[in-house]
This record gives structure tokens, sequence and C-alpha cells, in this order.
């Protein structure tokens, strides 16, 4: 089956940059969108950014112009590099990859692979000090 894993998390300052990567194995990457999401402790989960198989992206208003979630494709990975770190930006931070768009069973005797509902990753800490 697909899995996720994610790599990049650790301890920065403010003011500071982090990069975390996805790295997706046993899927279909290409046909996937892809996002970022956040937890803190005791906070709900917070969608951070979307990326779509055609690389359009999308925000929360609070890392717009801060964060740049990106793909390669040929790597079966996704990025969300995070600049100018602040410490609400602490969290937990999980990669999802959304269903294989435009699913059809002749993936399953072409590639091997099984439909399911999405794939989480097993998450990383982020934590910026102030």
């Amino acid at each position: 089956q697909g899995q996720l894993v994610e790599f990049g998390g650790g301890l920065v300052q403010t003011g500071g940059s982090l990069r975390l990567s996805c790295v997706a194995s046993g899927t279909i990457f290409s046909r996937r969108p892809m996002a970022w999401y956040r937890q803190a402790p005791g906070n709900q989960r917070e969608l951070v950014a979307t990326i779509a198989t055609d690389s359009s992206t999308n925000y929360a208003d609070s890392v717009r112009g801060r964060f740049t979630i990106s793909r390669d494709n040929a790597q079966n990975t996704v990025y969300l590099q995070m600049n100018s770190l602040k410490p609400e930006d602490t969290a937990v931070y999980y990669c999802k990859a959304e269903p294989i768009q435009d699913w059809h069973p002749k993936l399953t005797s072409w590639y091997g692979v099984q439909y399911d509902s999405g794939l989480w990753g097993q998450g990383t800490q982020v934590t910026v000090s102030p």
C-alpha cells in the first residue's frame, strides 16, 4: 500500500526557515492532490496549504506569503518551505495525499495500486522558539 514519509522538522528561532519534505511510495503520486496540515496541542488540525496535480496552490491566510508548497513528481515528493517562522507556527505538521485523481479500475492492473480514501504522513514536529 502507499505511504508517506516526512522529513525536515526541528527547532528553529523566530524568523528562521525550515523545509519539510514528504516522500510518497507505492502509489501514483502525480495523480494525487497533496496538502499540508498542522496541529498544535489543544487545537484542531488545520489546513495549511494545498497543491493540485497541475501544481496550482492555495494557502491559509496565516501562512500566505511566508510558506510555499511545491511538488516534484519525478521525486514523488511534496515540499513545504517555511520562512519567517513565528512561535504560533509551532505544531506537528502532517502531509496528506488525497485520493488518486480520475480513478479507474484498470489502474490496479497497470500499476498494482488499490483505491484508497487518502494517505497521511506520520507527522513531523516544528518548534519555533521566541
